[in-house]
This record gives structure tokens, sequence and C-alpha cells, in this order.
């Protein structure tokens, strides 16, 4: 299995909105009600949104297994040395292949360059894929985050950092 990553391009909308609404769903399924996710779902991975967010470099980088699309990462600079996560999914049919392994590593990768020496990631409580994999890469729990949906729910984020090495 040959894994390629690559810079997300436009031509690649559908498959990135596809892939972010059903990881997403995934993280919060049986959490938020189905109201919230198909509001949030359509805020943030709707075509033209996702579009605006490739052309202006918010999905930093993208898999590719075998010439198909198998999972997205995106992140940037949030301060002078810090870097964050914003969003990171792979295609359930990609899961556990190595794929969310070399995404993290090529973002970090570029964290770095730019001068990071931490890294942030915000991750839904009760994740049981995103927290194990995170904690196995040097994160670690900092704090949790208790945020208000407009459905009258609350979201609950937990907060992960690891510190990266200088180059």
């Amino acid at each position: 299995m040959d894994i390629s990553i690559i810079k997300p391009q436009t031509e690649h909308t559908e498959t990135i909105a596809a892939i972010c609404a059903a990881g997403w769903r995934q993280t919060v399924e049986g959490i938020l009600s189905k109201e919230y996710q198909a509001k949030n779902i359509d805020f943030w991975y709707n075509l033209e949104r996702v579009r605006h967010d490739i052309q202006k470099g918010a999905y930093t980088h993208a898999a590719l297994i075998d010439s198909k699309f198998a999972g997205v990462i995106g992140g940037g600079m949030t301060g002078s040395n810090t870097a964050e996560i914003f969003m990171f999914y792979v295609d359930e049919t990609y899961r556990y292949k190595g794929v969310g392994t070399r995404l993290l590593e090529a973002l970090t990768q570029d964290h770095m360059n730019n001068g990071a020496v931490a890294q942030w990631v915000s991750v839904q409580e009760g994740n049981q894929r995103g927290i194990p994999f995170y904690e196995s890469r040097g994160f670690v729990y900092q704090e949790r985050s208790v945020s208000p949906t407009d459905t009258s729910e609350e979201q609950v984020s937990l907060r992960y950092k690891r510190s990266l090495p200088e180059t």
C-alpha cells in the first residue's frame, strides 16, 4: 500500500467535505443531537466553505492510497512558537493503516519549520479514536473546555498539547 501526502486542491472539495462530515459525525454520535450535527456539518463542511478553506490553505495535507483519497489534516501557527491542529480526519476505510501517522508527521514538520515548539489539538470528549491516537504520540491532556451550542447542548472538548523539538 502506497501512501502519498499531497497538498489538497479544489478538485478534492467534495471528497474532503464527505470525509470530514462523516468523521466529525462519528466523533459526536450519541453525544450531540442529530439537529446540531446537521447544523454543524452544514456550516463547516458545505462545498463552498470547504473549497474556500482549501484555497486559503486551511486544509494543509491530504493522503492518497493507491491514488484514492484517504484523509486530510489542517492546522497552522497560533503564536510565534505554538501551533494547532484544526481538523484531522481519515476515511474509515483507511483507518489503522498508517494514514493518520503520515498526515500528522507532515503537518508537524511544517509546524516545526515555522518555529513551533508546542503543538495543540482539541478532541471531542469520548472520542476513542482520536484520544488514544494523540496520547500515543506524546500529547498530554491539559484542560476540558465546555461550549454551549445553538441547540442548547454542551459540546465538550479536551485540550491536548505536546512539545516539539526545536529545529
